[in-house]
C-alpha cells in the first residue's frame, strides 16, 4: 500500500514538473511567430469601420485606412466619419459640430490605444511575458500581466498552441482618466497569416462602445 502510495505521489510530481512553462523559452517563440506574420501582413492594405454608440444608441460611423510605410510602420488614416445625429443650424450647429470634433478625436485615440495591445513589439513581447502568468489549455495557451503600458492596465493573451499566433486579447486600461476596457479578436487568412478582425471598446465614463470591424483587406501590387 505504501508502494502504490509513493509511486502515486512520483508520478504526480513528475506530472507537474512537466506541466511547467519555460516562460522564456514560449516567449522567443511567439515573438518570432509574431514578427514572421507582421512580415507577411505588410503585404495588405485594409480599412476599419467602427461604429460608435452612445447610451447604447449609434451615434457615428468611421472608416480608417490600415497600411504600412517603407520603413514597416503602421499607418492608419482616417478616411470617412458620418454622425447618425441630426444636424442643427446657426450657433447650434457650430456648437454641435465643435462637440462632433471632441468626440471622433476621442474616438481615434481610444482606437489608437487599441493598436497598442493589438501590435506589440518584439521587446514589449519579452517585457510582457517575463512578468506574465501563462496556462497551458492544451489547444491555447493563457497569458495574463499587469502594468503593461500604464500602471493599472492588465492584459491577457490567448495563442494558439501550435502556430504560437494570437487568436484574442483583452485588455483593460487608461485613456487619460477614463477606464477602457477591450477585446481584440484575430482570424487567418488562406495563406495562413493572422490578422484582426474586431475591435471591441467600452468607455464607461462616457458611455461609449466602439465596436470596430477589419474589412477590404486587399494585397498590394508588386
Amino acid at each position: 500500500m505504501k508502494t502504490r502510495l509513493l509511486i502515486l505521489i512520483l508520478v504526480m510530481v513528475a506530472m507537474g514538473s512537466h506541466a511547467q512553462i519555460n516562460k522564456e523559452e514560449l516567449s522567443l517563440k511567439i515573438s518570432k511567430a509574431d514578427e514572421a506574420n507582421t512580415k507577411g501582413l505588410k503585404d495588405y492594405v485594409w480599412k476599419r469601420k467602427s461604429d460608435v454608440s452612445l447610451g447604447g444608441v449609434k451615434k457615428l460611423t468611421t472608416i480608417t485606412e490600415f497600411s504600412f510605410d517603407a520603413d514597416g510602420k503602421l499607418q492608419a488614416k482616417l478616411v470617412d466619419a458620418e454622425s447618425d445625429v441630426e444636424k442643427k443650424r446657426g450657433l447650434r450647429g457650430r456648437a454641435q459640430a465643435s462637440a462632433a470634433e471632441d468626440k471622433m478625436s476621442y474616438v481615434e485615440k481610444a482606437l489608437g490605444l487599441a493598436l497598442k495591445y493589438s501590435f506589440m513589439s518584439k521587446g514589449e513581447l519579452l517585457d510582457f511575458f517575463s512578468k506574465a502568468t501563462v496556462t497551458d489549455k492544451g489547444a491555447t495557451l493563457e497569458a495574463s500581466a499587469d502594468n503593461v503600458y500604464v500602471q493599472g492596465d492588465k492584459l491577457t493573451i490567448v495563442i494558439d498552441s501550435k502556430t504560437y499566433l494570437f487568436t484574442f486579447k483583452k485588455f483593460s486600461s487608461l485613456l487619460g482618466k477614463d477606464a477602457l476596457d477591450g477585446e481584440l479578436n484575430y482570424g487567418l487568412f488562406s495563406s495562413g497569416i493572422s490578422h484582426g478582425t474586431t475591435t471591441i471598446l467600452n468607455l464607461r465614463a462616457q458611455k461609449m462602445r466602439i465596436d470596430g470591424t477589419n474589412q477590404d483587406y486587399s494585397q498590394r501590387v508588386k
